[in-house]
């Protein structure tokens, strides 16, 4: 019946096939058209061979047009002239000539005229005839790439066919319309704020904007405005995205979302006609929410690193979404989310009130928030009744929400690995360790000088620490390798707001105390402190230039928290400044440097002592450095006393 007629039931379908067949044909009636022909065994004549024929009467008639012209030899000199036998294929002697023998590239039509002219009058040669009719091979032959042309043609623009045929309103292209995916009540997800942990700022403030559209009287019957559009803001991984996709699941009113890329296209124009049309169909769903995330891949500054001159195709994009977000009849319904870690580098005249209203920074969670972000992504898992999940909240400081789930993720496939029914709390622990150093290489090769040279490194980084009030607390060194390291000590840092100029000294102290135990020890240093002096580098320098704290300098940062810096080819200081700065840098490093050796000489024996045990052990934790050196007397118990079957393993290494 036609009333269970579906609507894609008649809309016609391109079948790249037919495209490949009419090809095939064509090329299959060209073969069966030149058939016969002698066009295959024509050879190719010079100019001046041609003239010699001429001259000896060998040509019977000449077609030519403005560019080449076809020779025809008299039969009786094909079959009797030995100088054709092997300048003519076998297939043309002894049978009677259907095609030119030869073609030649005549150049300048006018001359070779005129010398025909002078040989049919001494009469050496019978004919000739300018610009003949060609045959319908010559035609096919000569029409064949434009027919292939045109078929490739049609073939992608019937790729980007949007809405032809039945229920498609006679449209044509495609390439212009928007690629967002529409969530609606026929298109629900199931992600809802319940599935959000860890956010509650954020989260407050995103569900105000669902409480706009599902009750916008609330808020206008006092005079109060709907916002245009609200901006997250955070690190990788923080869940931007994962709130936009619980905004989708709870608000209940069209949901349009994309990534930034989206409106890139190579083709000029095509990304403003992809936001006019993303626009007018959440205009004509209003009140809707669209989606752009990743917006920094259209939205970035104009007028910076642009060496194409101002016509940009980004830049027309930005505008219309300009345009389209505050402008001339855009006070419309509809409210615009959007996603970056790159705010600095976008546009202003996007950032500014009208367009997104609210900057919502989405910042990586706390120990609390990791703790609820634990038991979202722990819902699924079967765990040991048991779990300490604060515990693994205190161990991974610095996580974010993808790094948590992740974490539990990875101490799944931990578990069953090794055959268990249940993650246990060292499967989690061994998690981290995977997912911070890399996996353990316990077969890899190193002799015991390299090994011991390692554990004197490692030692050293665990002594100062020990000995240094502001440095983080120590947890586990070992020198098993993981990853691209041979060893690694593992500490809890504190998790501060502000940083003080001893604390940061401090842990460039301990930074440093690798390559001083090397130094105090054998009076040698090796290459494996790159990553130490890599880390007390970046230290240094940010001391120095970004947070004001060297005396010399006085109050005074180079930070750019625009992020222009990046497109200025000039530094913001003199170079007398930067000699300074080099000179501060350096004299951070090496008084840090020395008062480690100094520790370190004070510490000798028990340096050598620890390295022993770390030999024998391969990995020793924070009770074996208390057997060695005492506790420390400014050790805050910031974390519980840790044991070889209850590991304490934190992200924080000294490699």
């Amino acid at each position: 019946m036609a009333g269970n007629m579906k609507p894609n039931q008649n809309k016609s379908k391109f079948n790249p096939w037919l495209l490949y067949g009419s090809i095939l044909v064509i090329i299959l009636v060209i073969q069966l058209l030149t058939k016969g022909s002698s066009f295959g065994n024509t050879k190719e004549l010079s100019l001046s061979k041609l003239y010699e024929f001429v001259e000896k009467g060998y040509v019977e008639k000449i077609e030519f047009n403005r560019s080449a012209a076809k020779v025809y030899i008299k039969s009786d000199v094909l079959q009797n002239n030995e100088e054709f036998k092997n300048a003519q294929s076998k297939p043309i002697l002894g049978q009677e000539t259907k095609g030119p023998q030869f073609i030649t590239d005549i150049g300048d039509p006018k001359i070779l005229q005129e010398k025909l002219d002078v040989a049919v009058q001494e009469q050496k040669l019978t004919e000739y005839k300018s610009e003949p009719e060609s045959n319908w091979g010559d035609l096919f032959i000569s029409f064949l790439p434009i027919v292939i042309i045109i078929g490739f043609w049609l073939f992608m623009m019937r790729r980007m066919t949007g809405g032809g045929g039945a229920g498609g309103g006679g449209q044509i292209f495609s390439i212009g319309k928007s690629k967002a995916k529409l969530f609606d009540e026929k298109n629900s997800i199931k992600v809802s704020f319940k599935d959000v942990a860890g956010l509650e700022g954020a989260k407050d403030e995103i569900v105000e904007i669902v409480e706009f559209l599902k009750n916008p009287e609330k808020y206008t019957s006092i005079g109060g405005k709907i916002p245009k559009g609200a901006l997250l803001v955070g690190p990788p991984g923080t869940g931007k995205t994962l709130l936009a996709k619980a905004v989708a699941g709870e608000a209940n009113v069209p949901f349009f979302s994309l990534s930034g890329s989206d409106f890139v296209e190579m083709f000029v124009g095509v990304g403003a006609s992809r936001v006019r049309d993303l626009f007018k169909q959440a205009k004509e769903k209003a009140p809707a929410i669209i989606f752009i995330d990743e917006i920094d891949a259209v939205g970035r500054a104009r007028g910076k690193s642009n060496f194409s001159g101002s016509n940009d195709e980004r830049e027309n994009t930005l505008n219309q979404l300009l345009t389209e977000m505050d402008g001339f009849g855009s006070h419309t319904n509809v409210i615009v989310l959007a996603a970056t870690n790159r705010a600095e580098i976008l546009d202003k005249a996007l950032l500014r009130a009208g367009r997104f209203d609210r900057q919502i920074y989405v910042d990586l969670p706390d120990v609390k928030e990791r703790e609820a972000i634990f038991n979202v992504h722990l819902r699924n898992i079967k765990k040991v009744d048991n779990l300490d999940i604060d515990f693994l909240a205190k161990q991974t400081p610095g996580f974010s929400g993808a790094d948590i789930a992740n974490v539990c993720n990875e101490a799944a496939l931990t578990a069953a690995r090794k055959n268990k029914t249940q993650v246990d709390m060292q499967d989690f622990l061994d998690a981290v360790d995977r997912i911070i150093g890399g996996l353990e290489k316990k077969n890899k090769i190193i002799s015991p000088e390299e090994k011991y040279a390692i554990a004197i490194h490692e030692a050293g980084h665990a002594t100062v620490s020990w000995m240094c009030e502001h440095a983080a607390p120590l947890v586990k060194v070992t020198i098993v390798p993981r990853g691209q390291s041979l060893g690694a000590a593992w500490y809890l840092p504190a998790e501060r707001q502000i940083v003080r100029t001893e604390q940061m000294l401090d842990e460039m102290c301990a930074t440093m105390g690798g390559r001083a135990a090397e130094k105090i020890i054998f009076d040698k240093i090796s290459t494996g402190a790159l990553s130490d002096l890599e880390k007390v580098t970046k230290q240094a320098k940010a001391m120095v230039t970004v947070y004001g704290l060297n005396e010399k300098l006085g109050n005074i940062t180079y930070y750019d928290s625009s992020g222009q810096s990046e497109y200025n080819f000039s530094k913001p200081y003199s170079e007398e400044t930067a000699k300074v700065i080099d000179e501060e840098i350096s004299k951070l490093i090496e008084g840090q440097y020395q008062r480690a050796m100094e520790i370190l000489s004070q510490n000798r024996e028990k340096l050598i002592q620890l390295a022993d045990l770390l030999c024998e052990k391969e990995v020793i934790f924070k009770q074996d450095l208390e057997n060695i050196f005492g506790k420390r007397p400014f050790d805050k118990e910031i974390i519980e006393d840790i044991t070889e079957e209850d590991t304490d393993k934190t992200p924080e290494a000294e490699v």
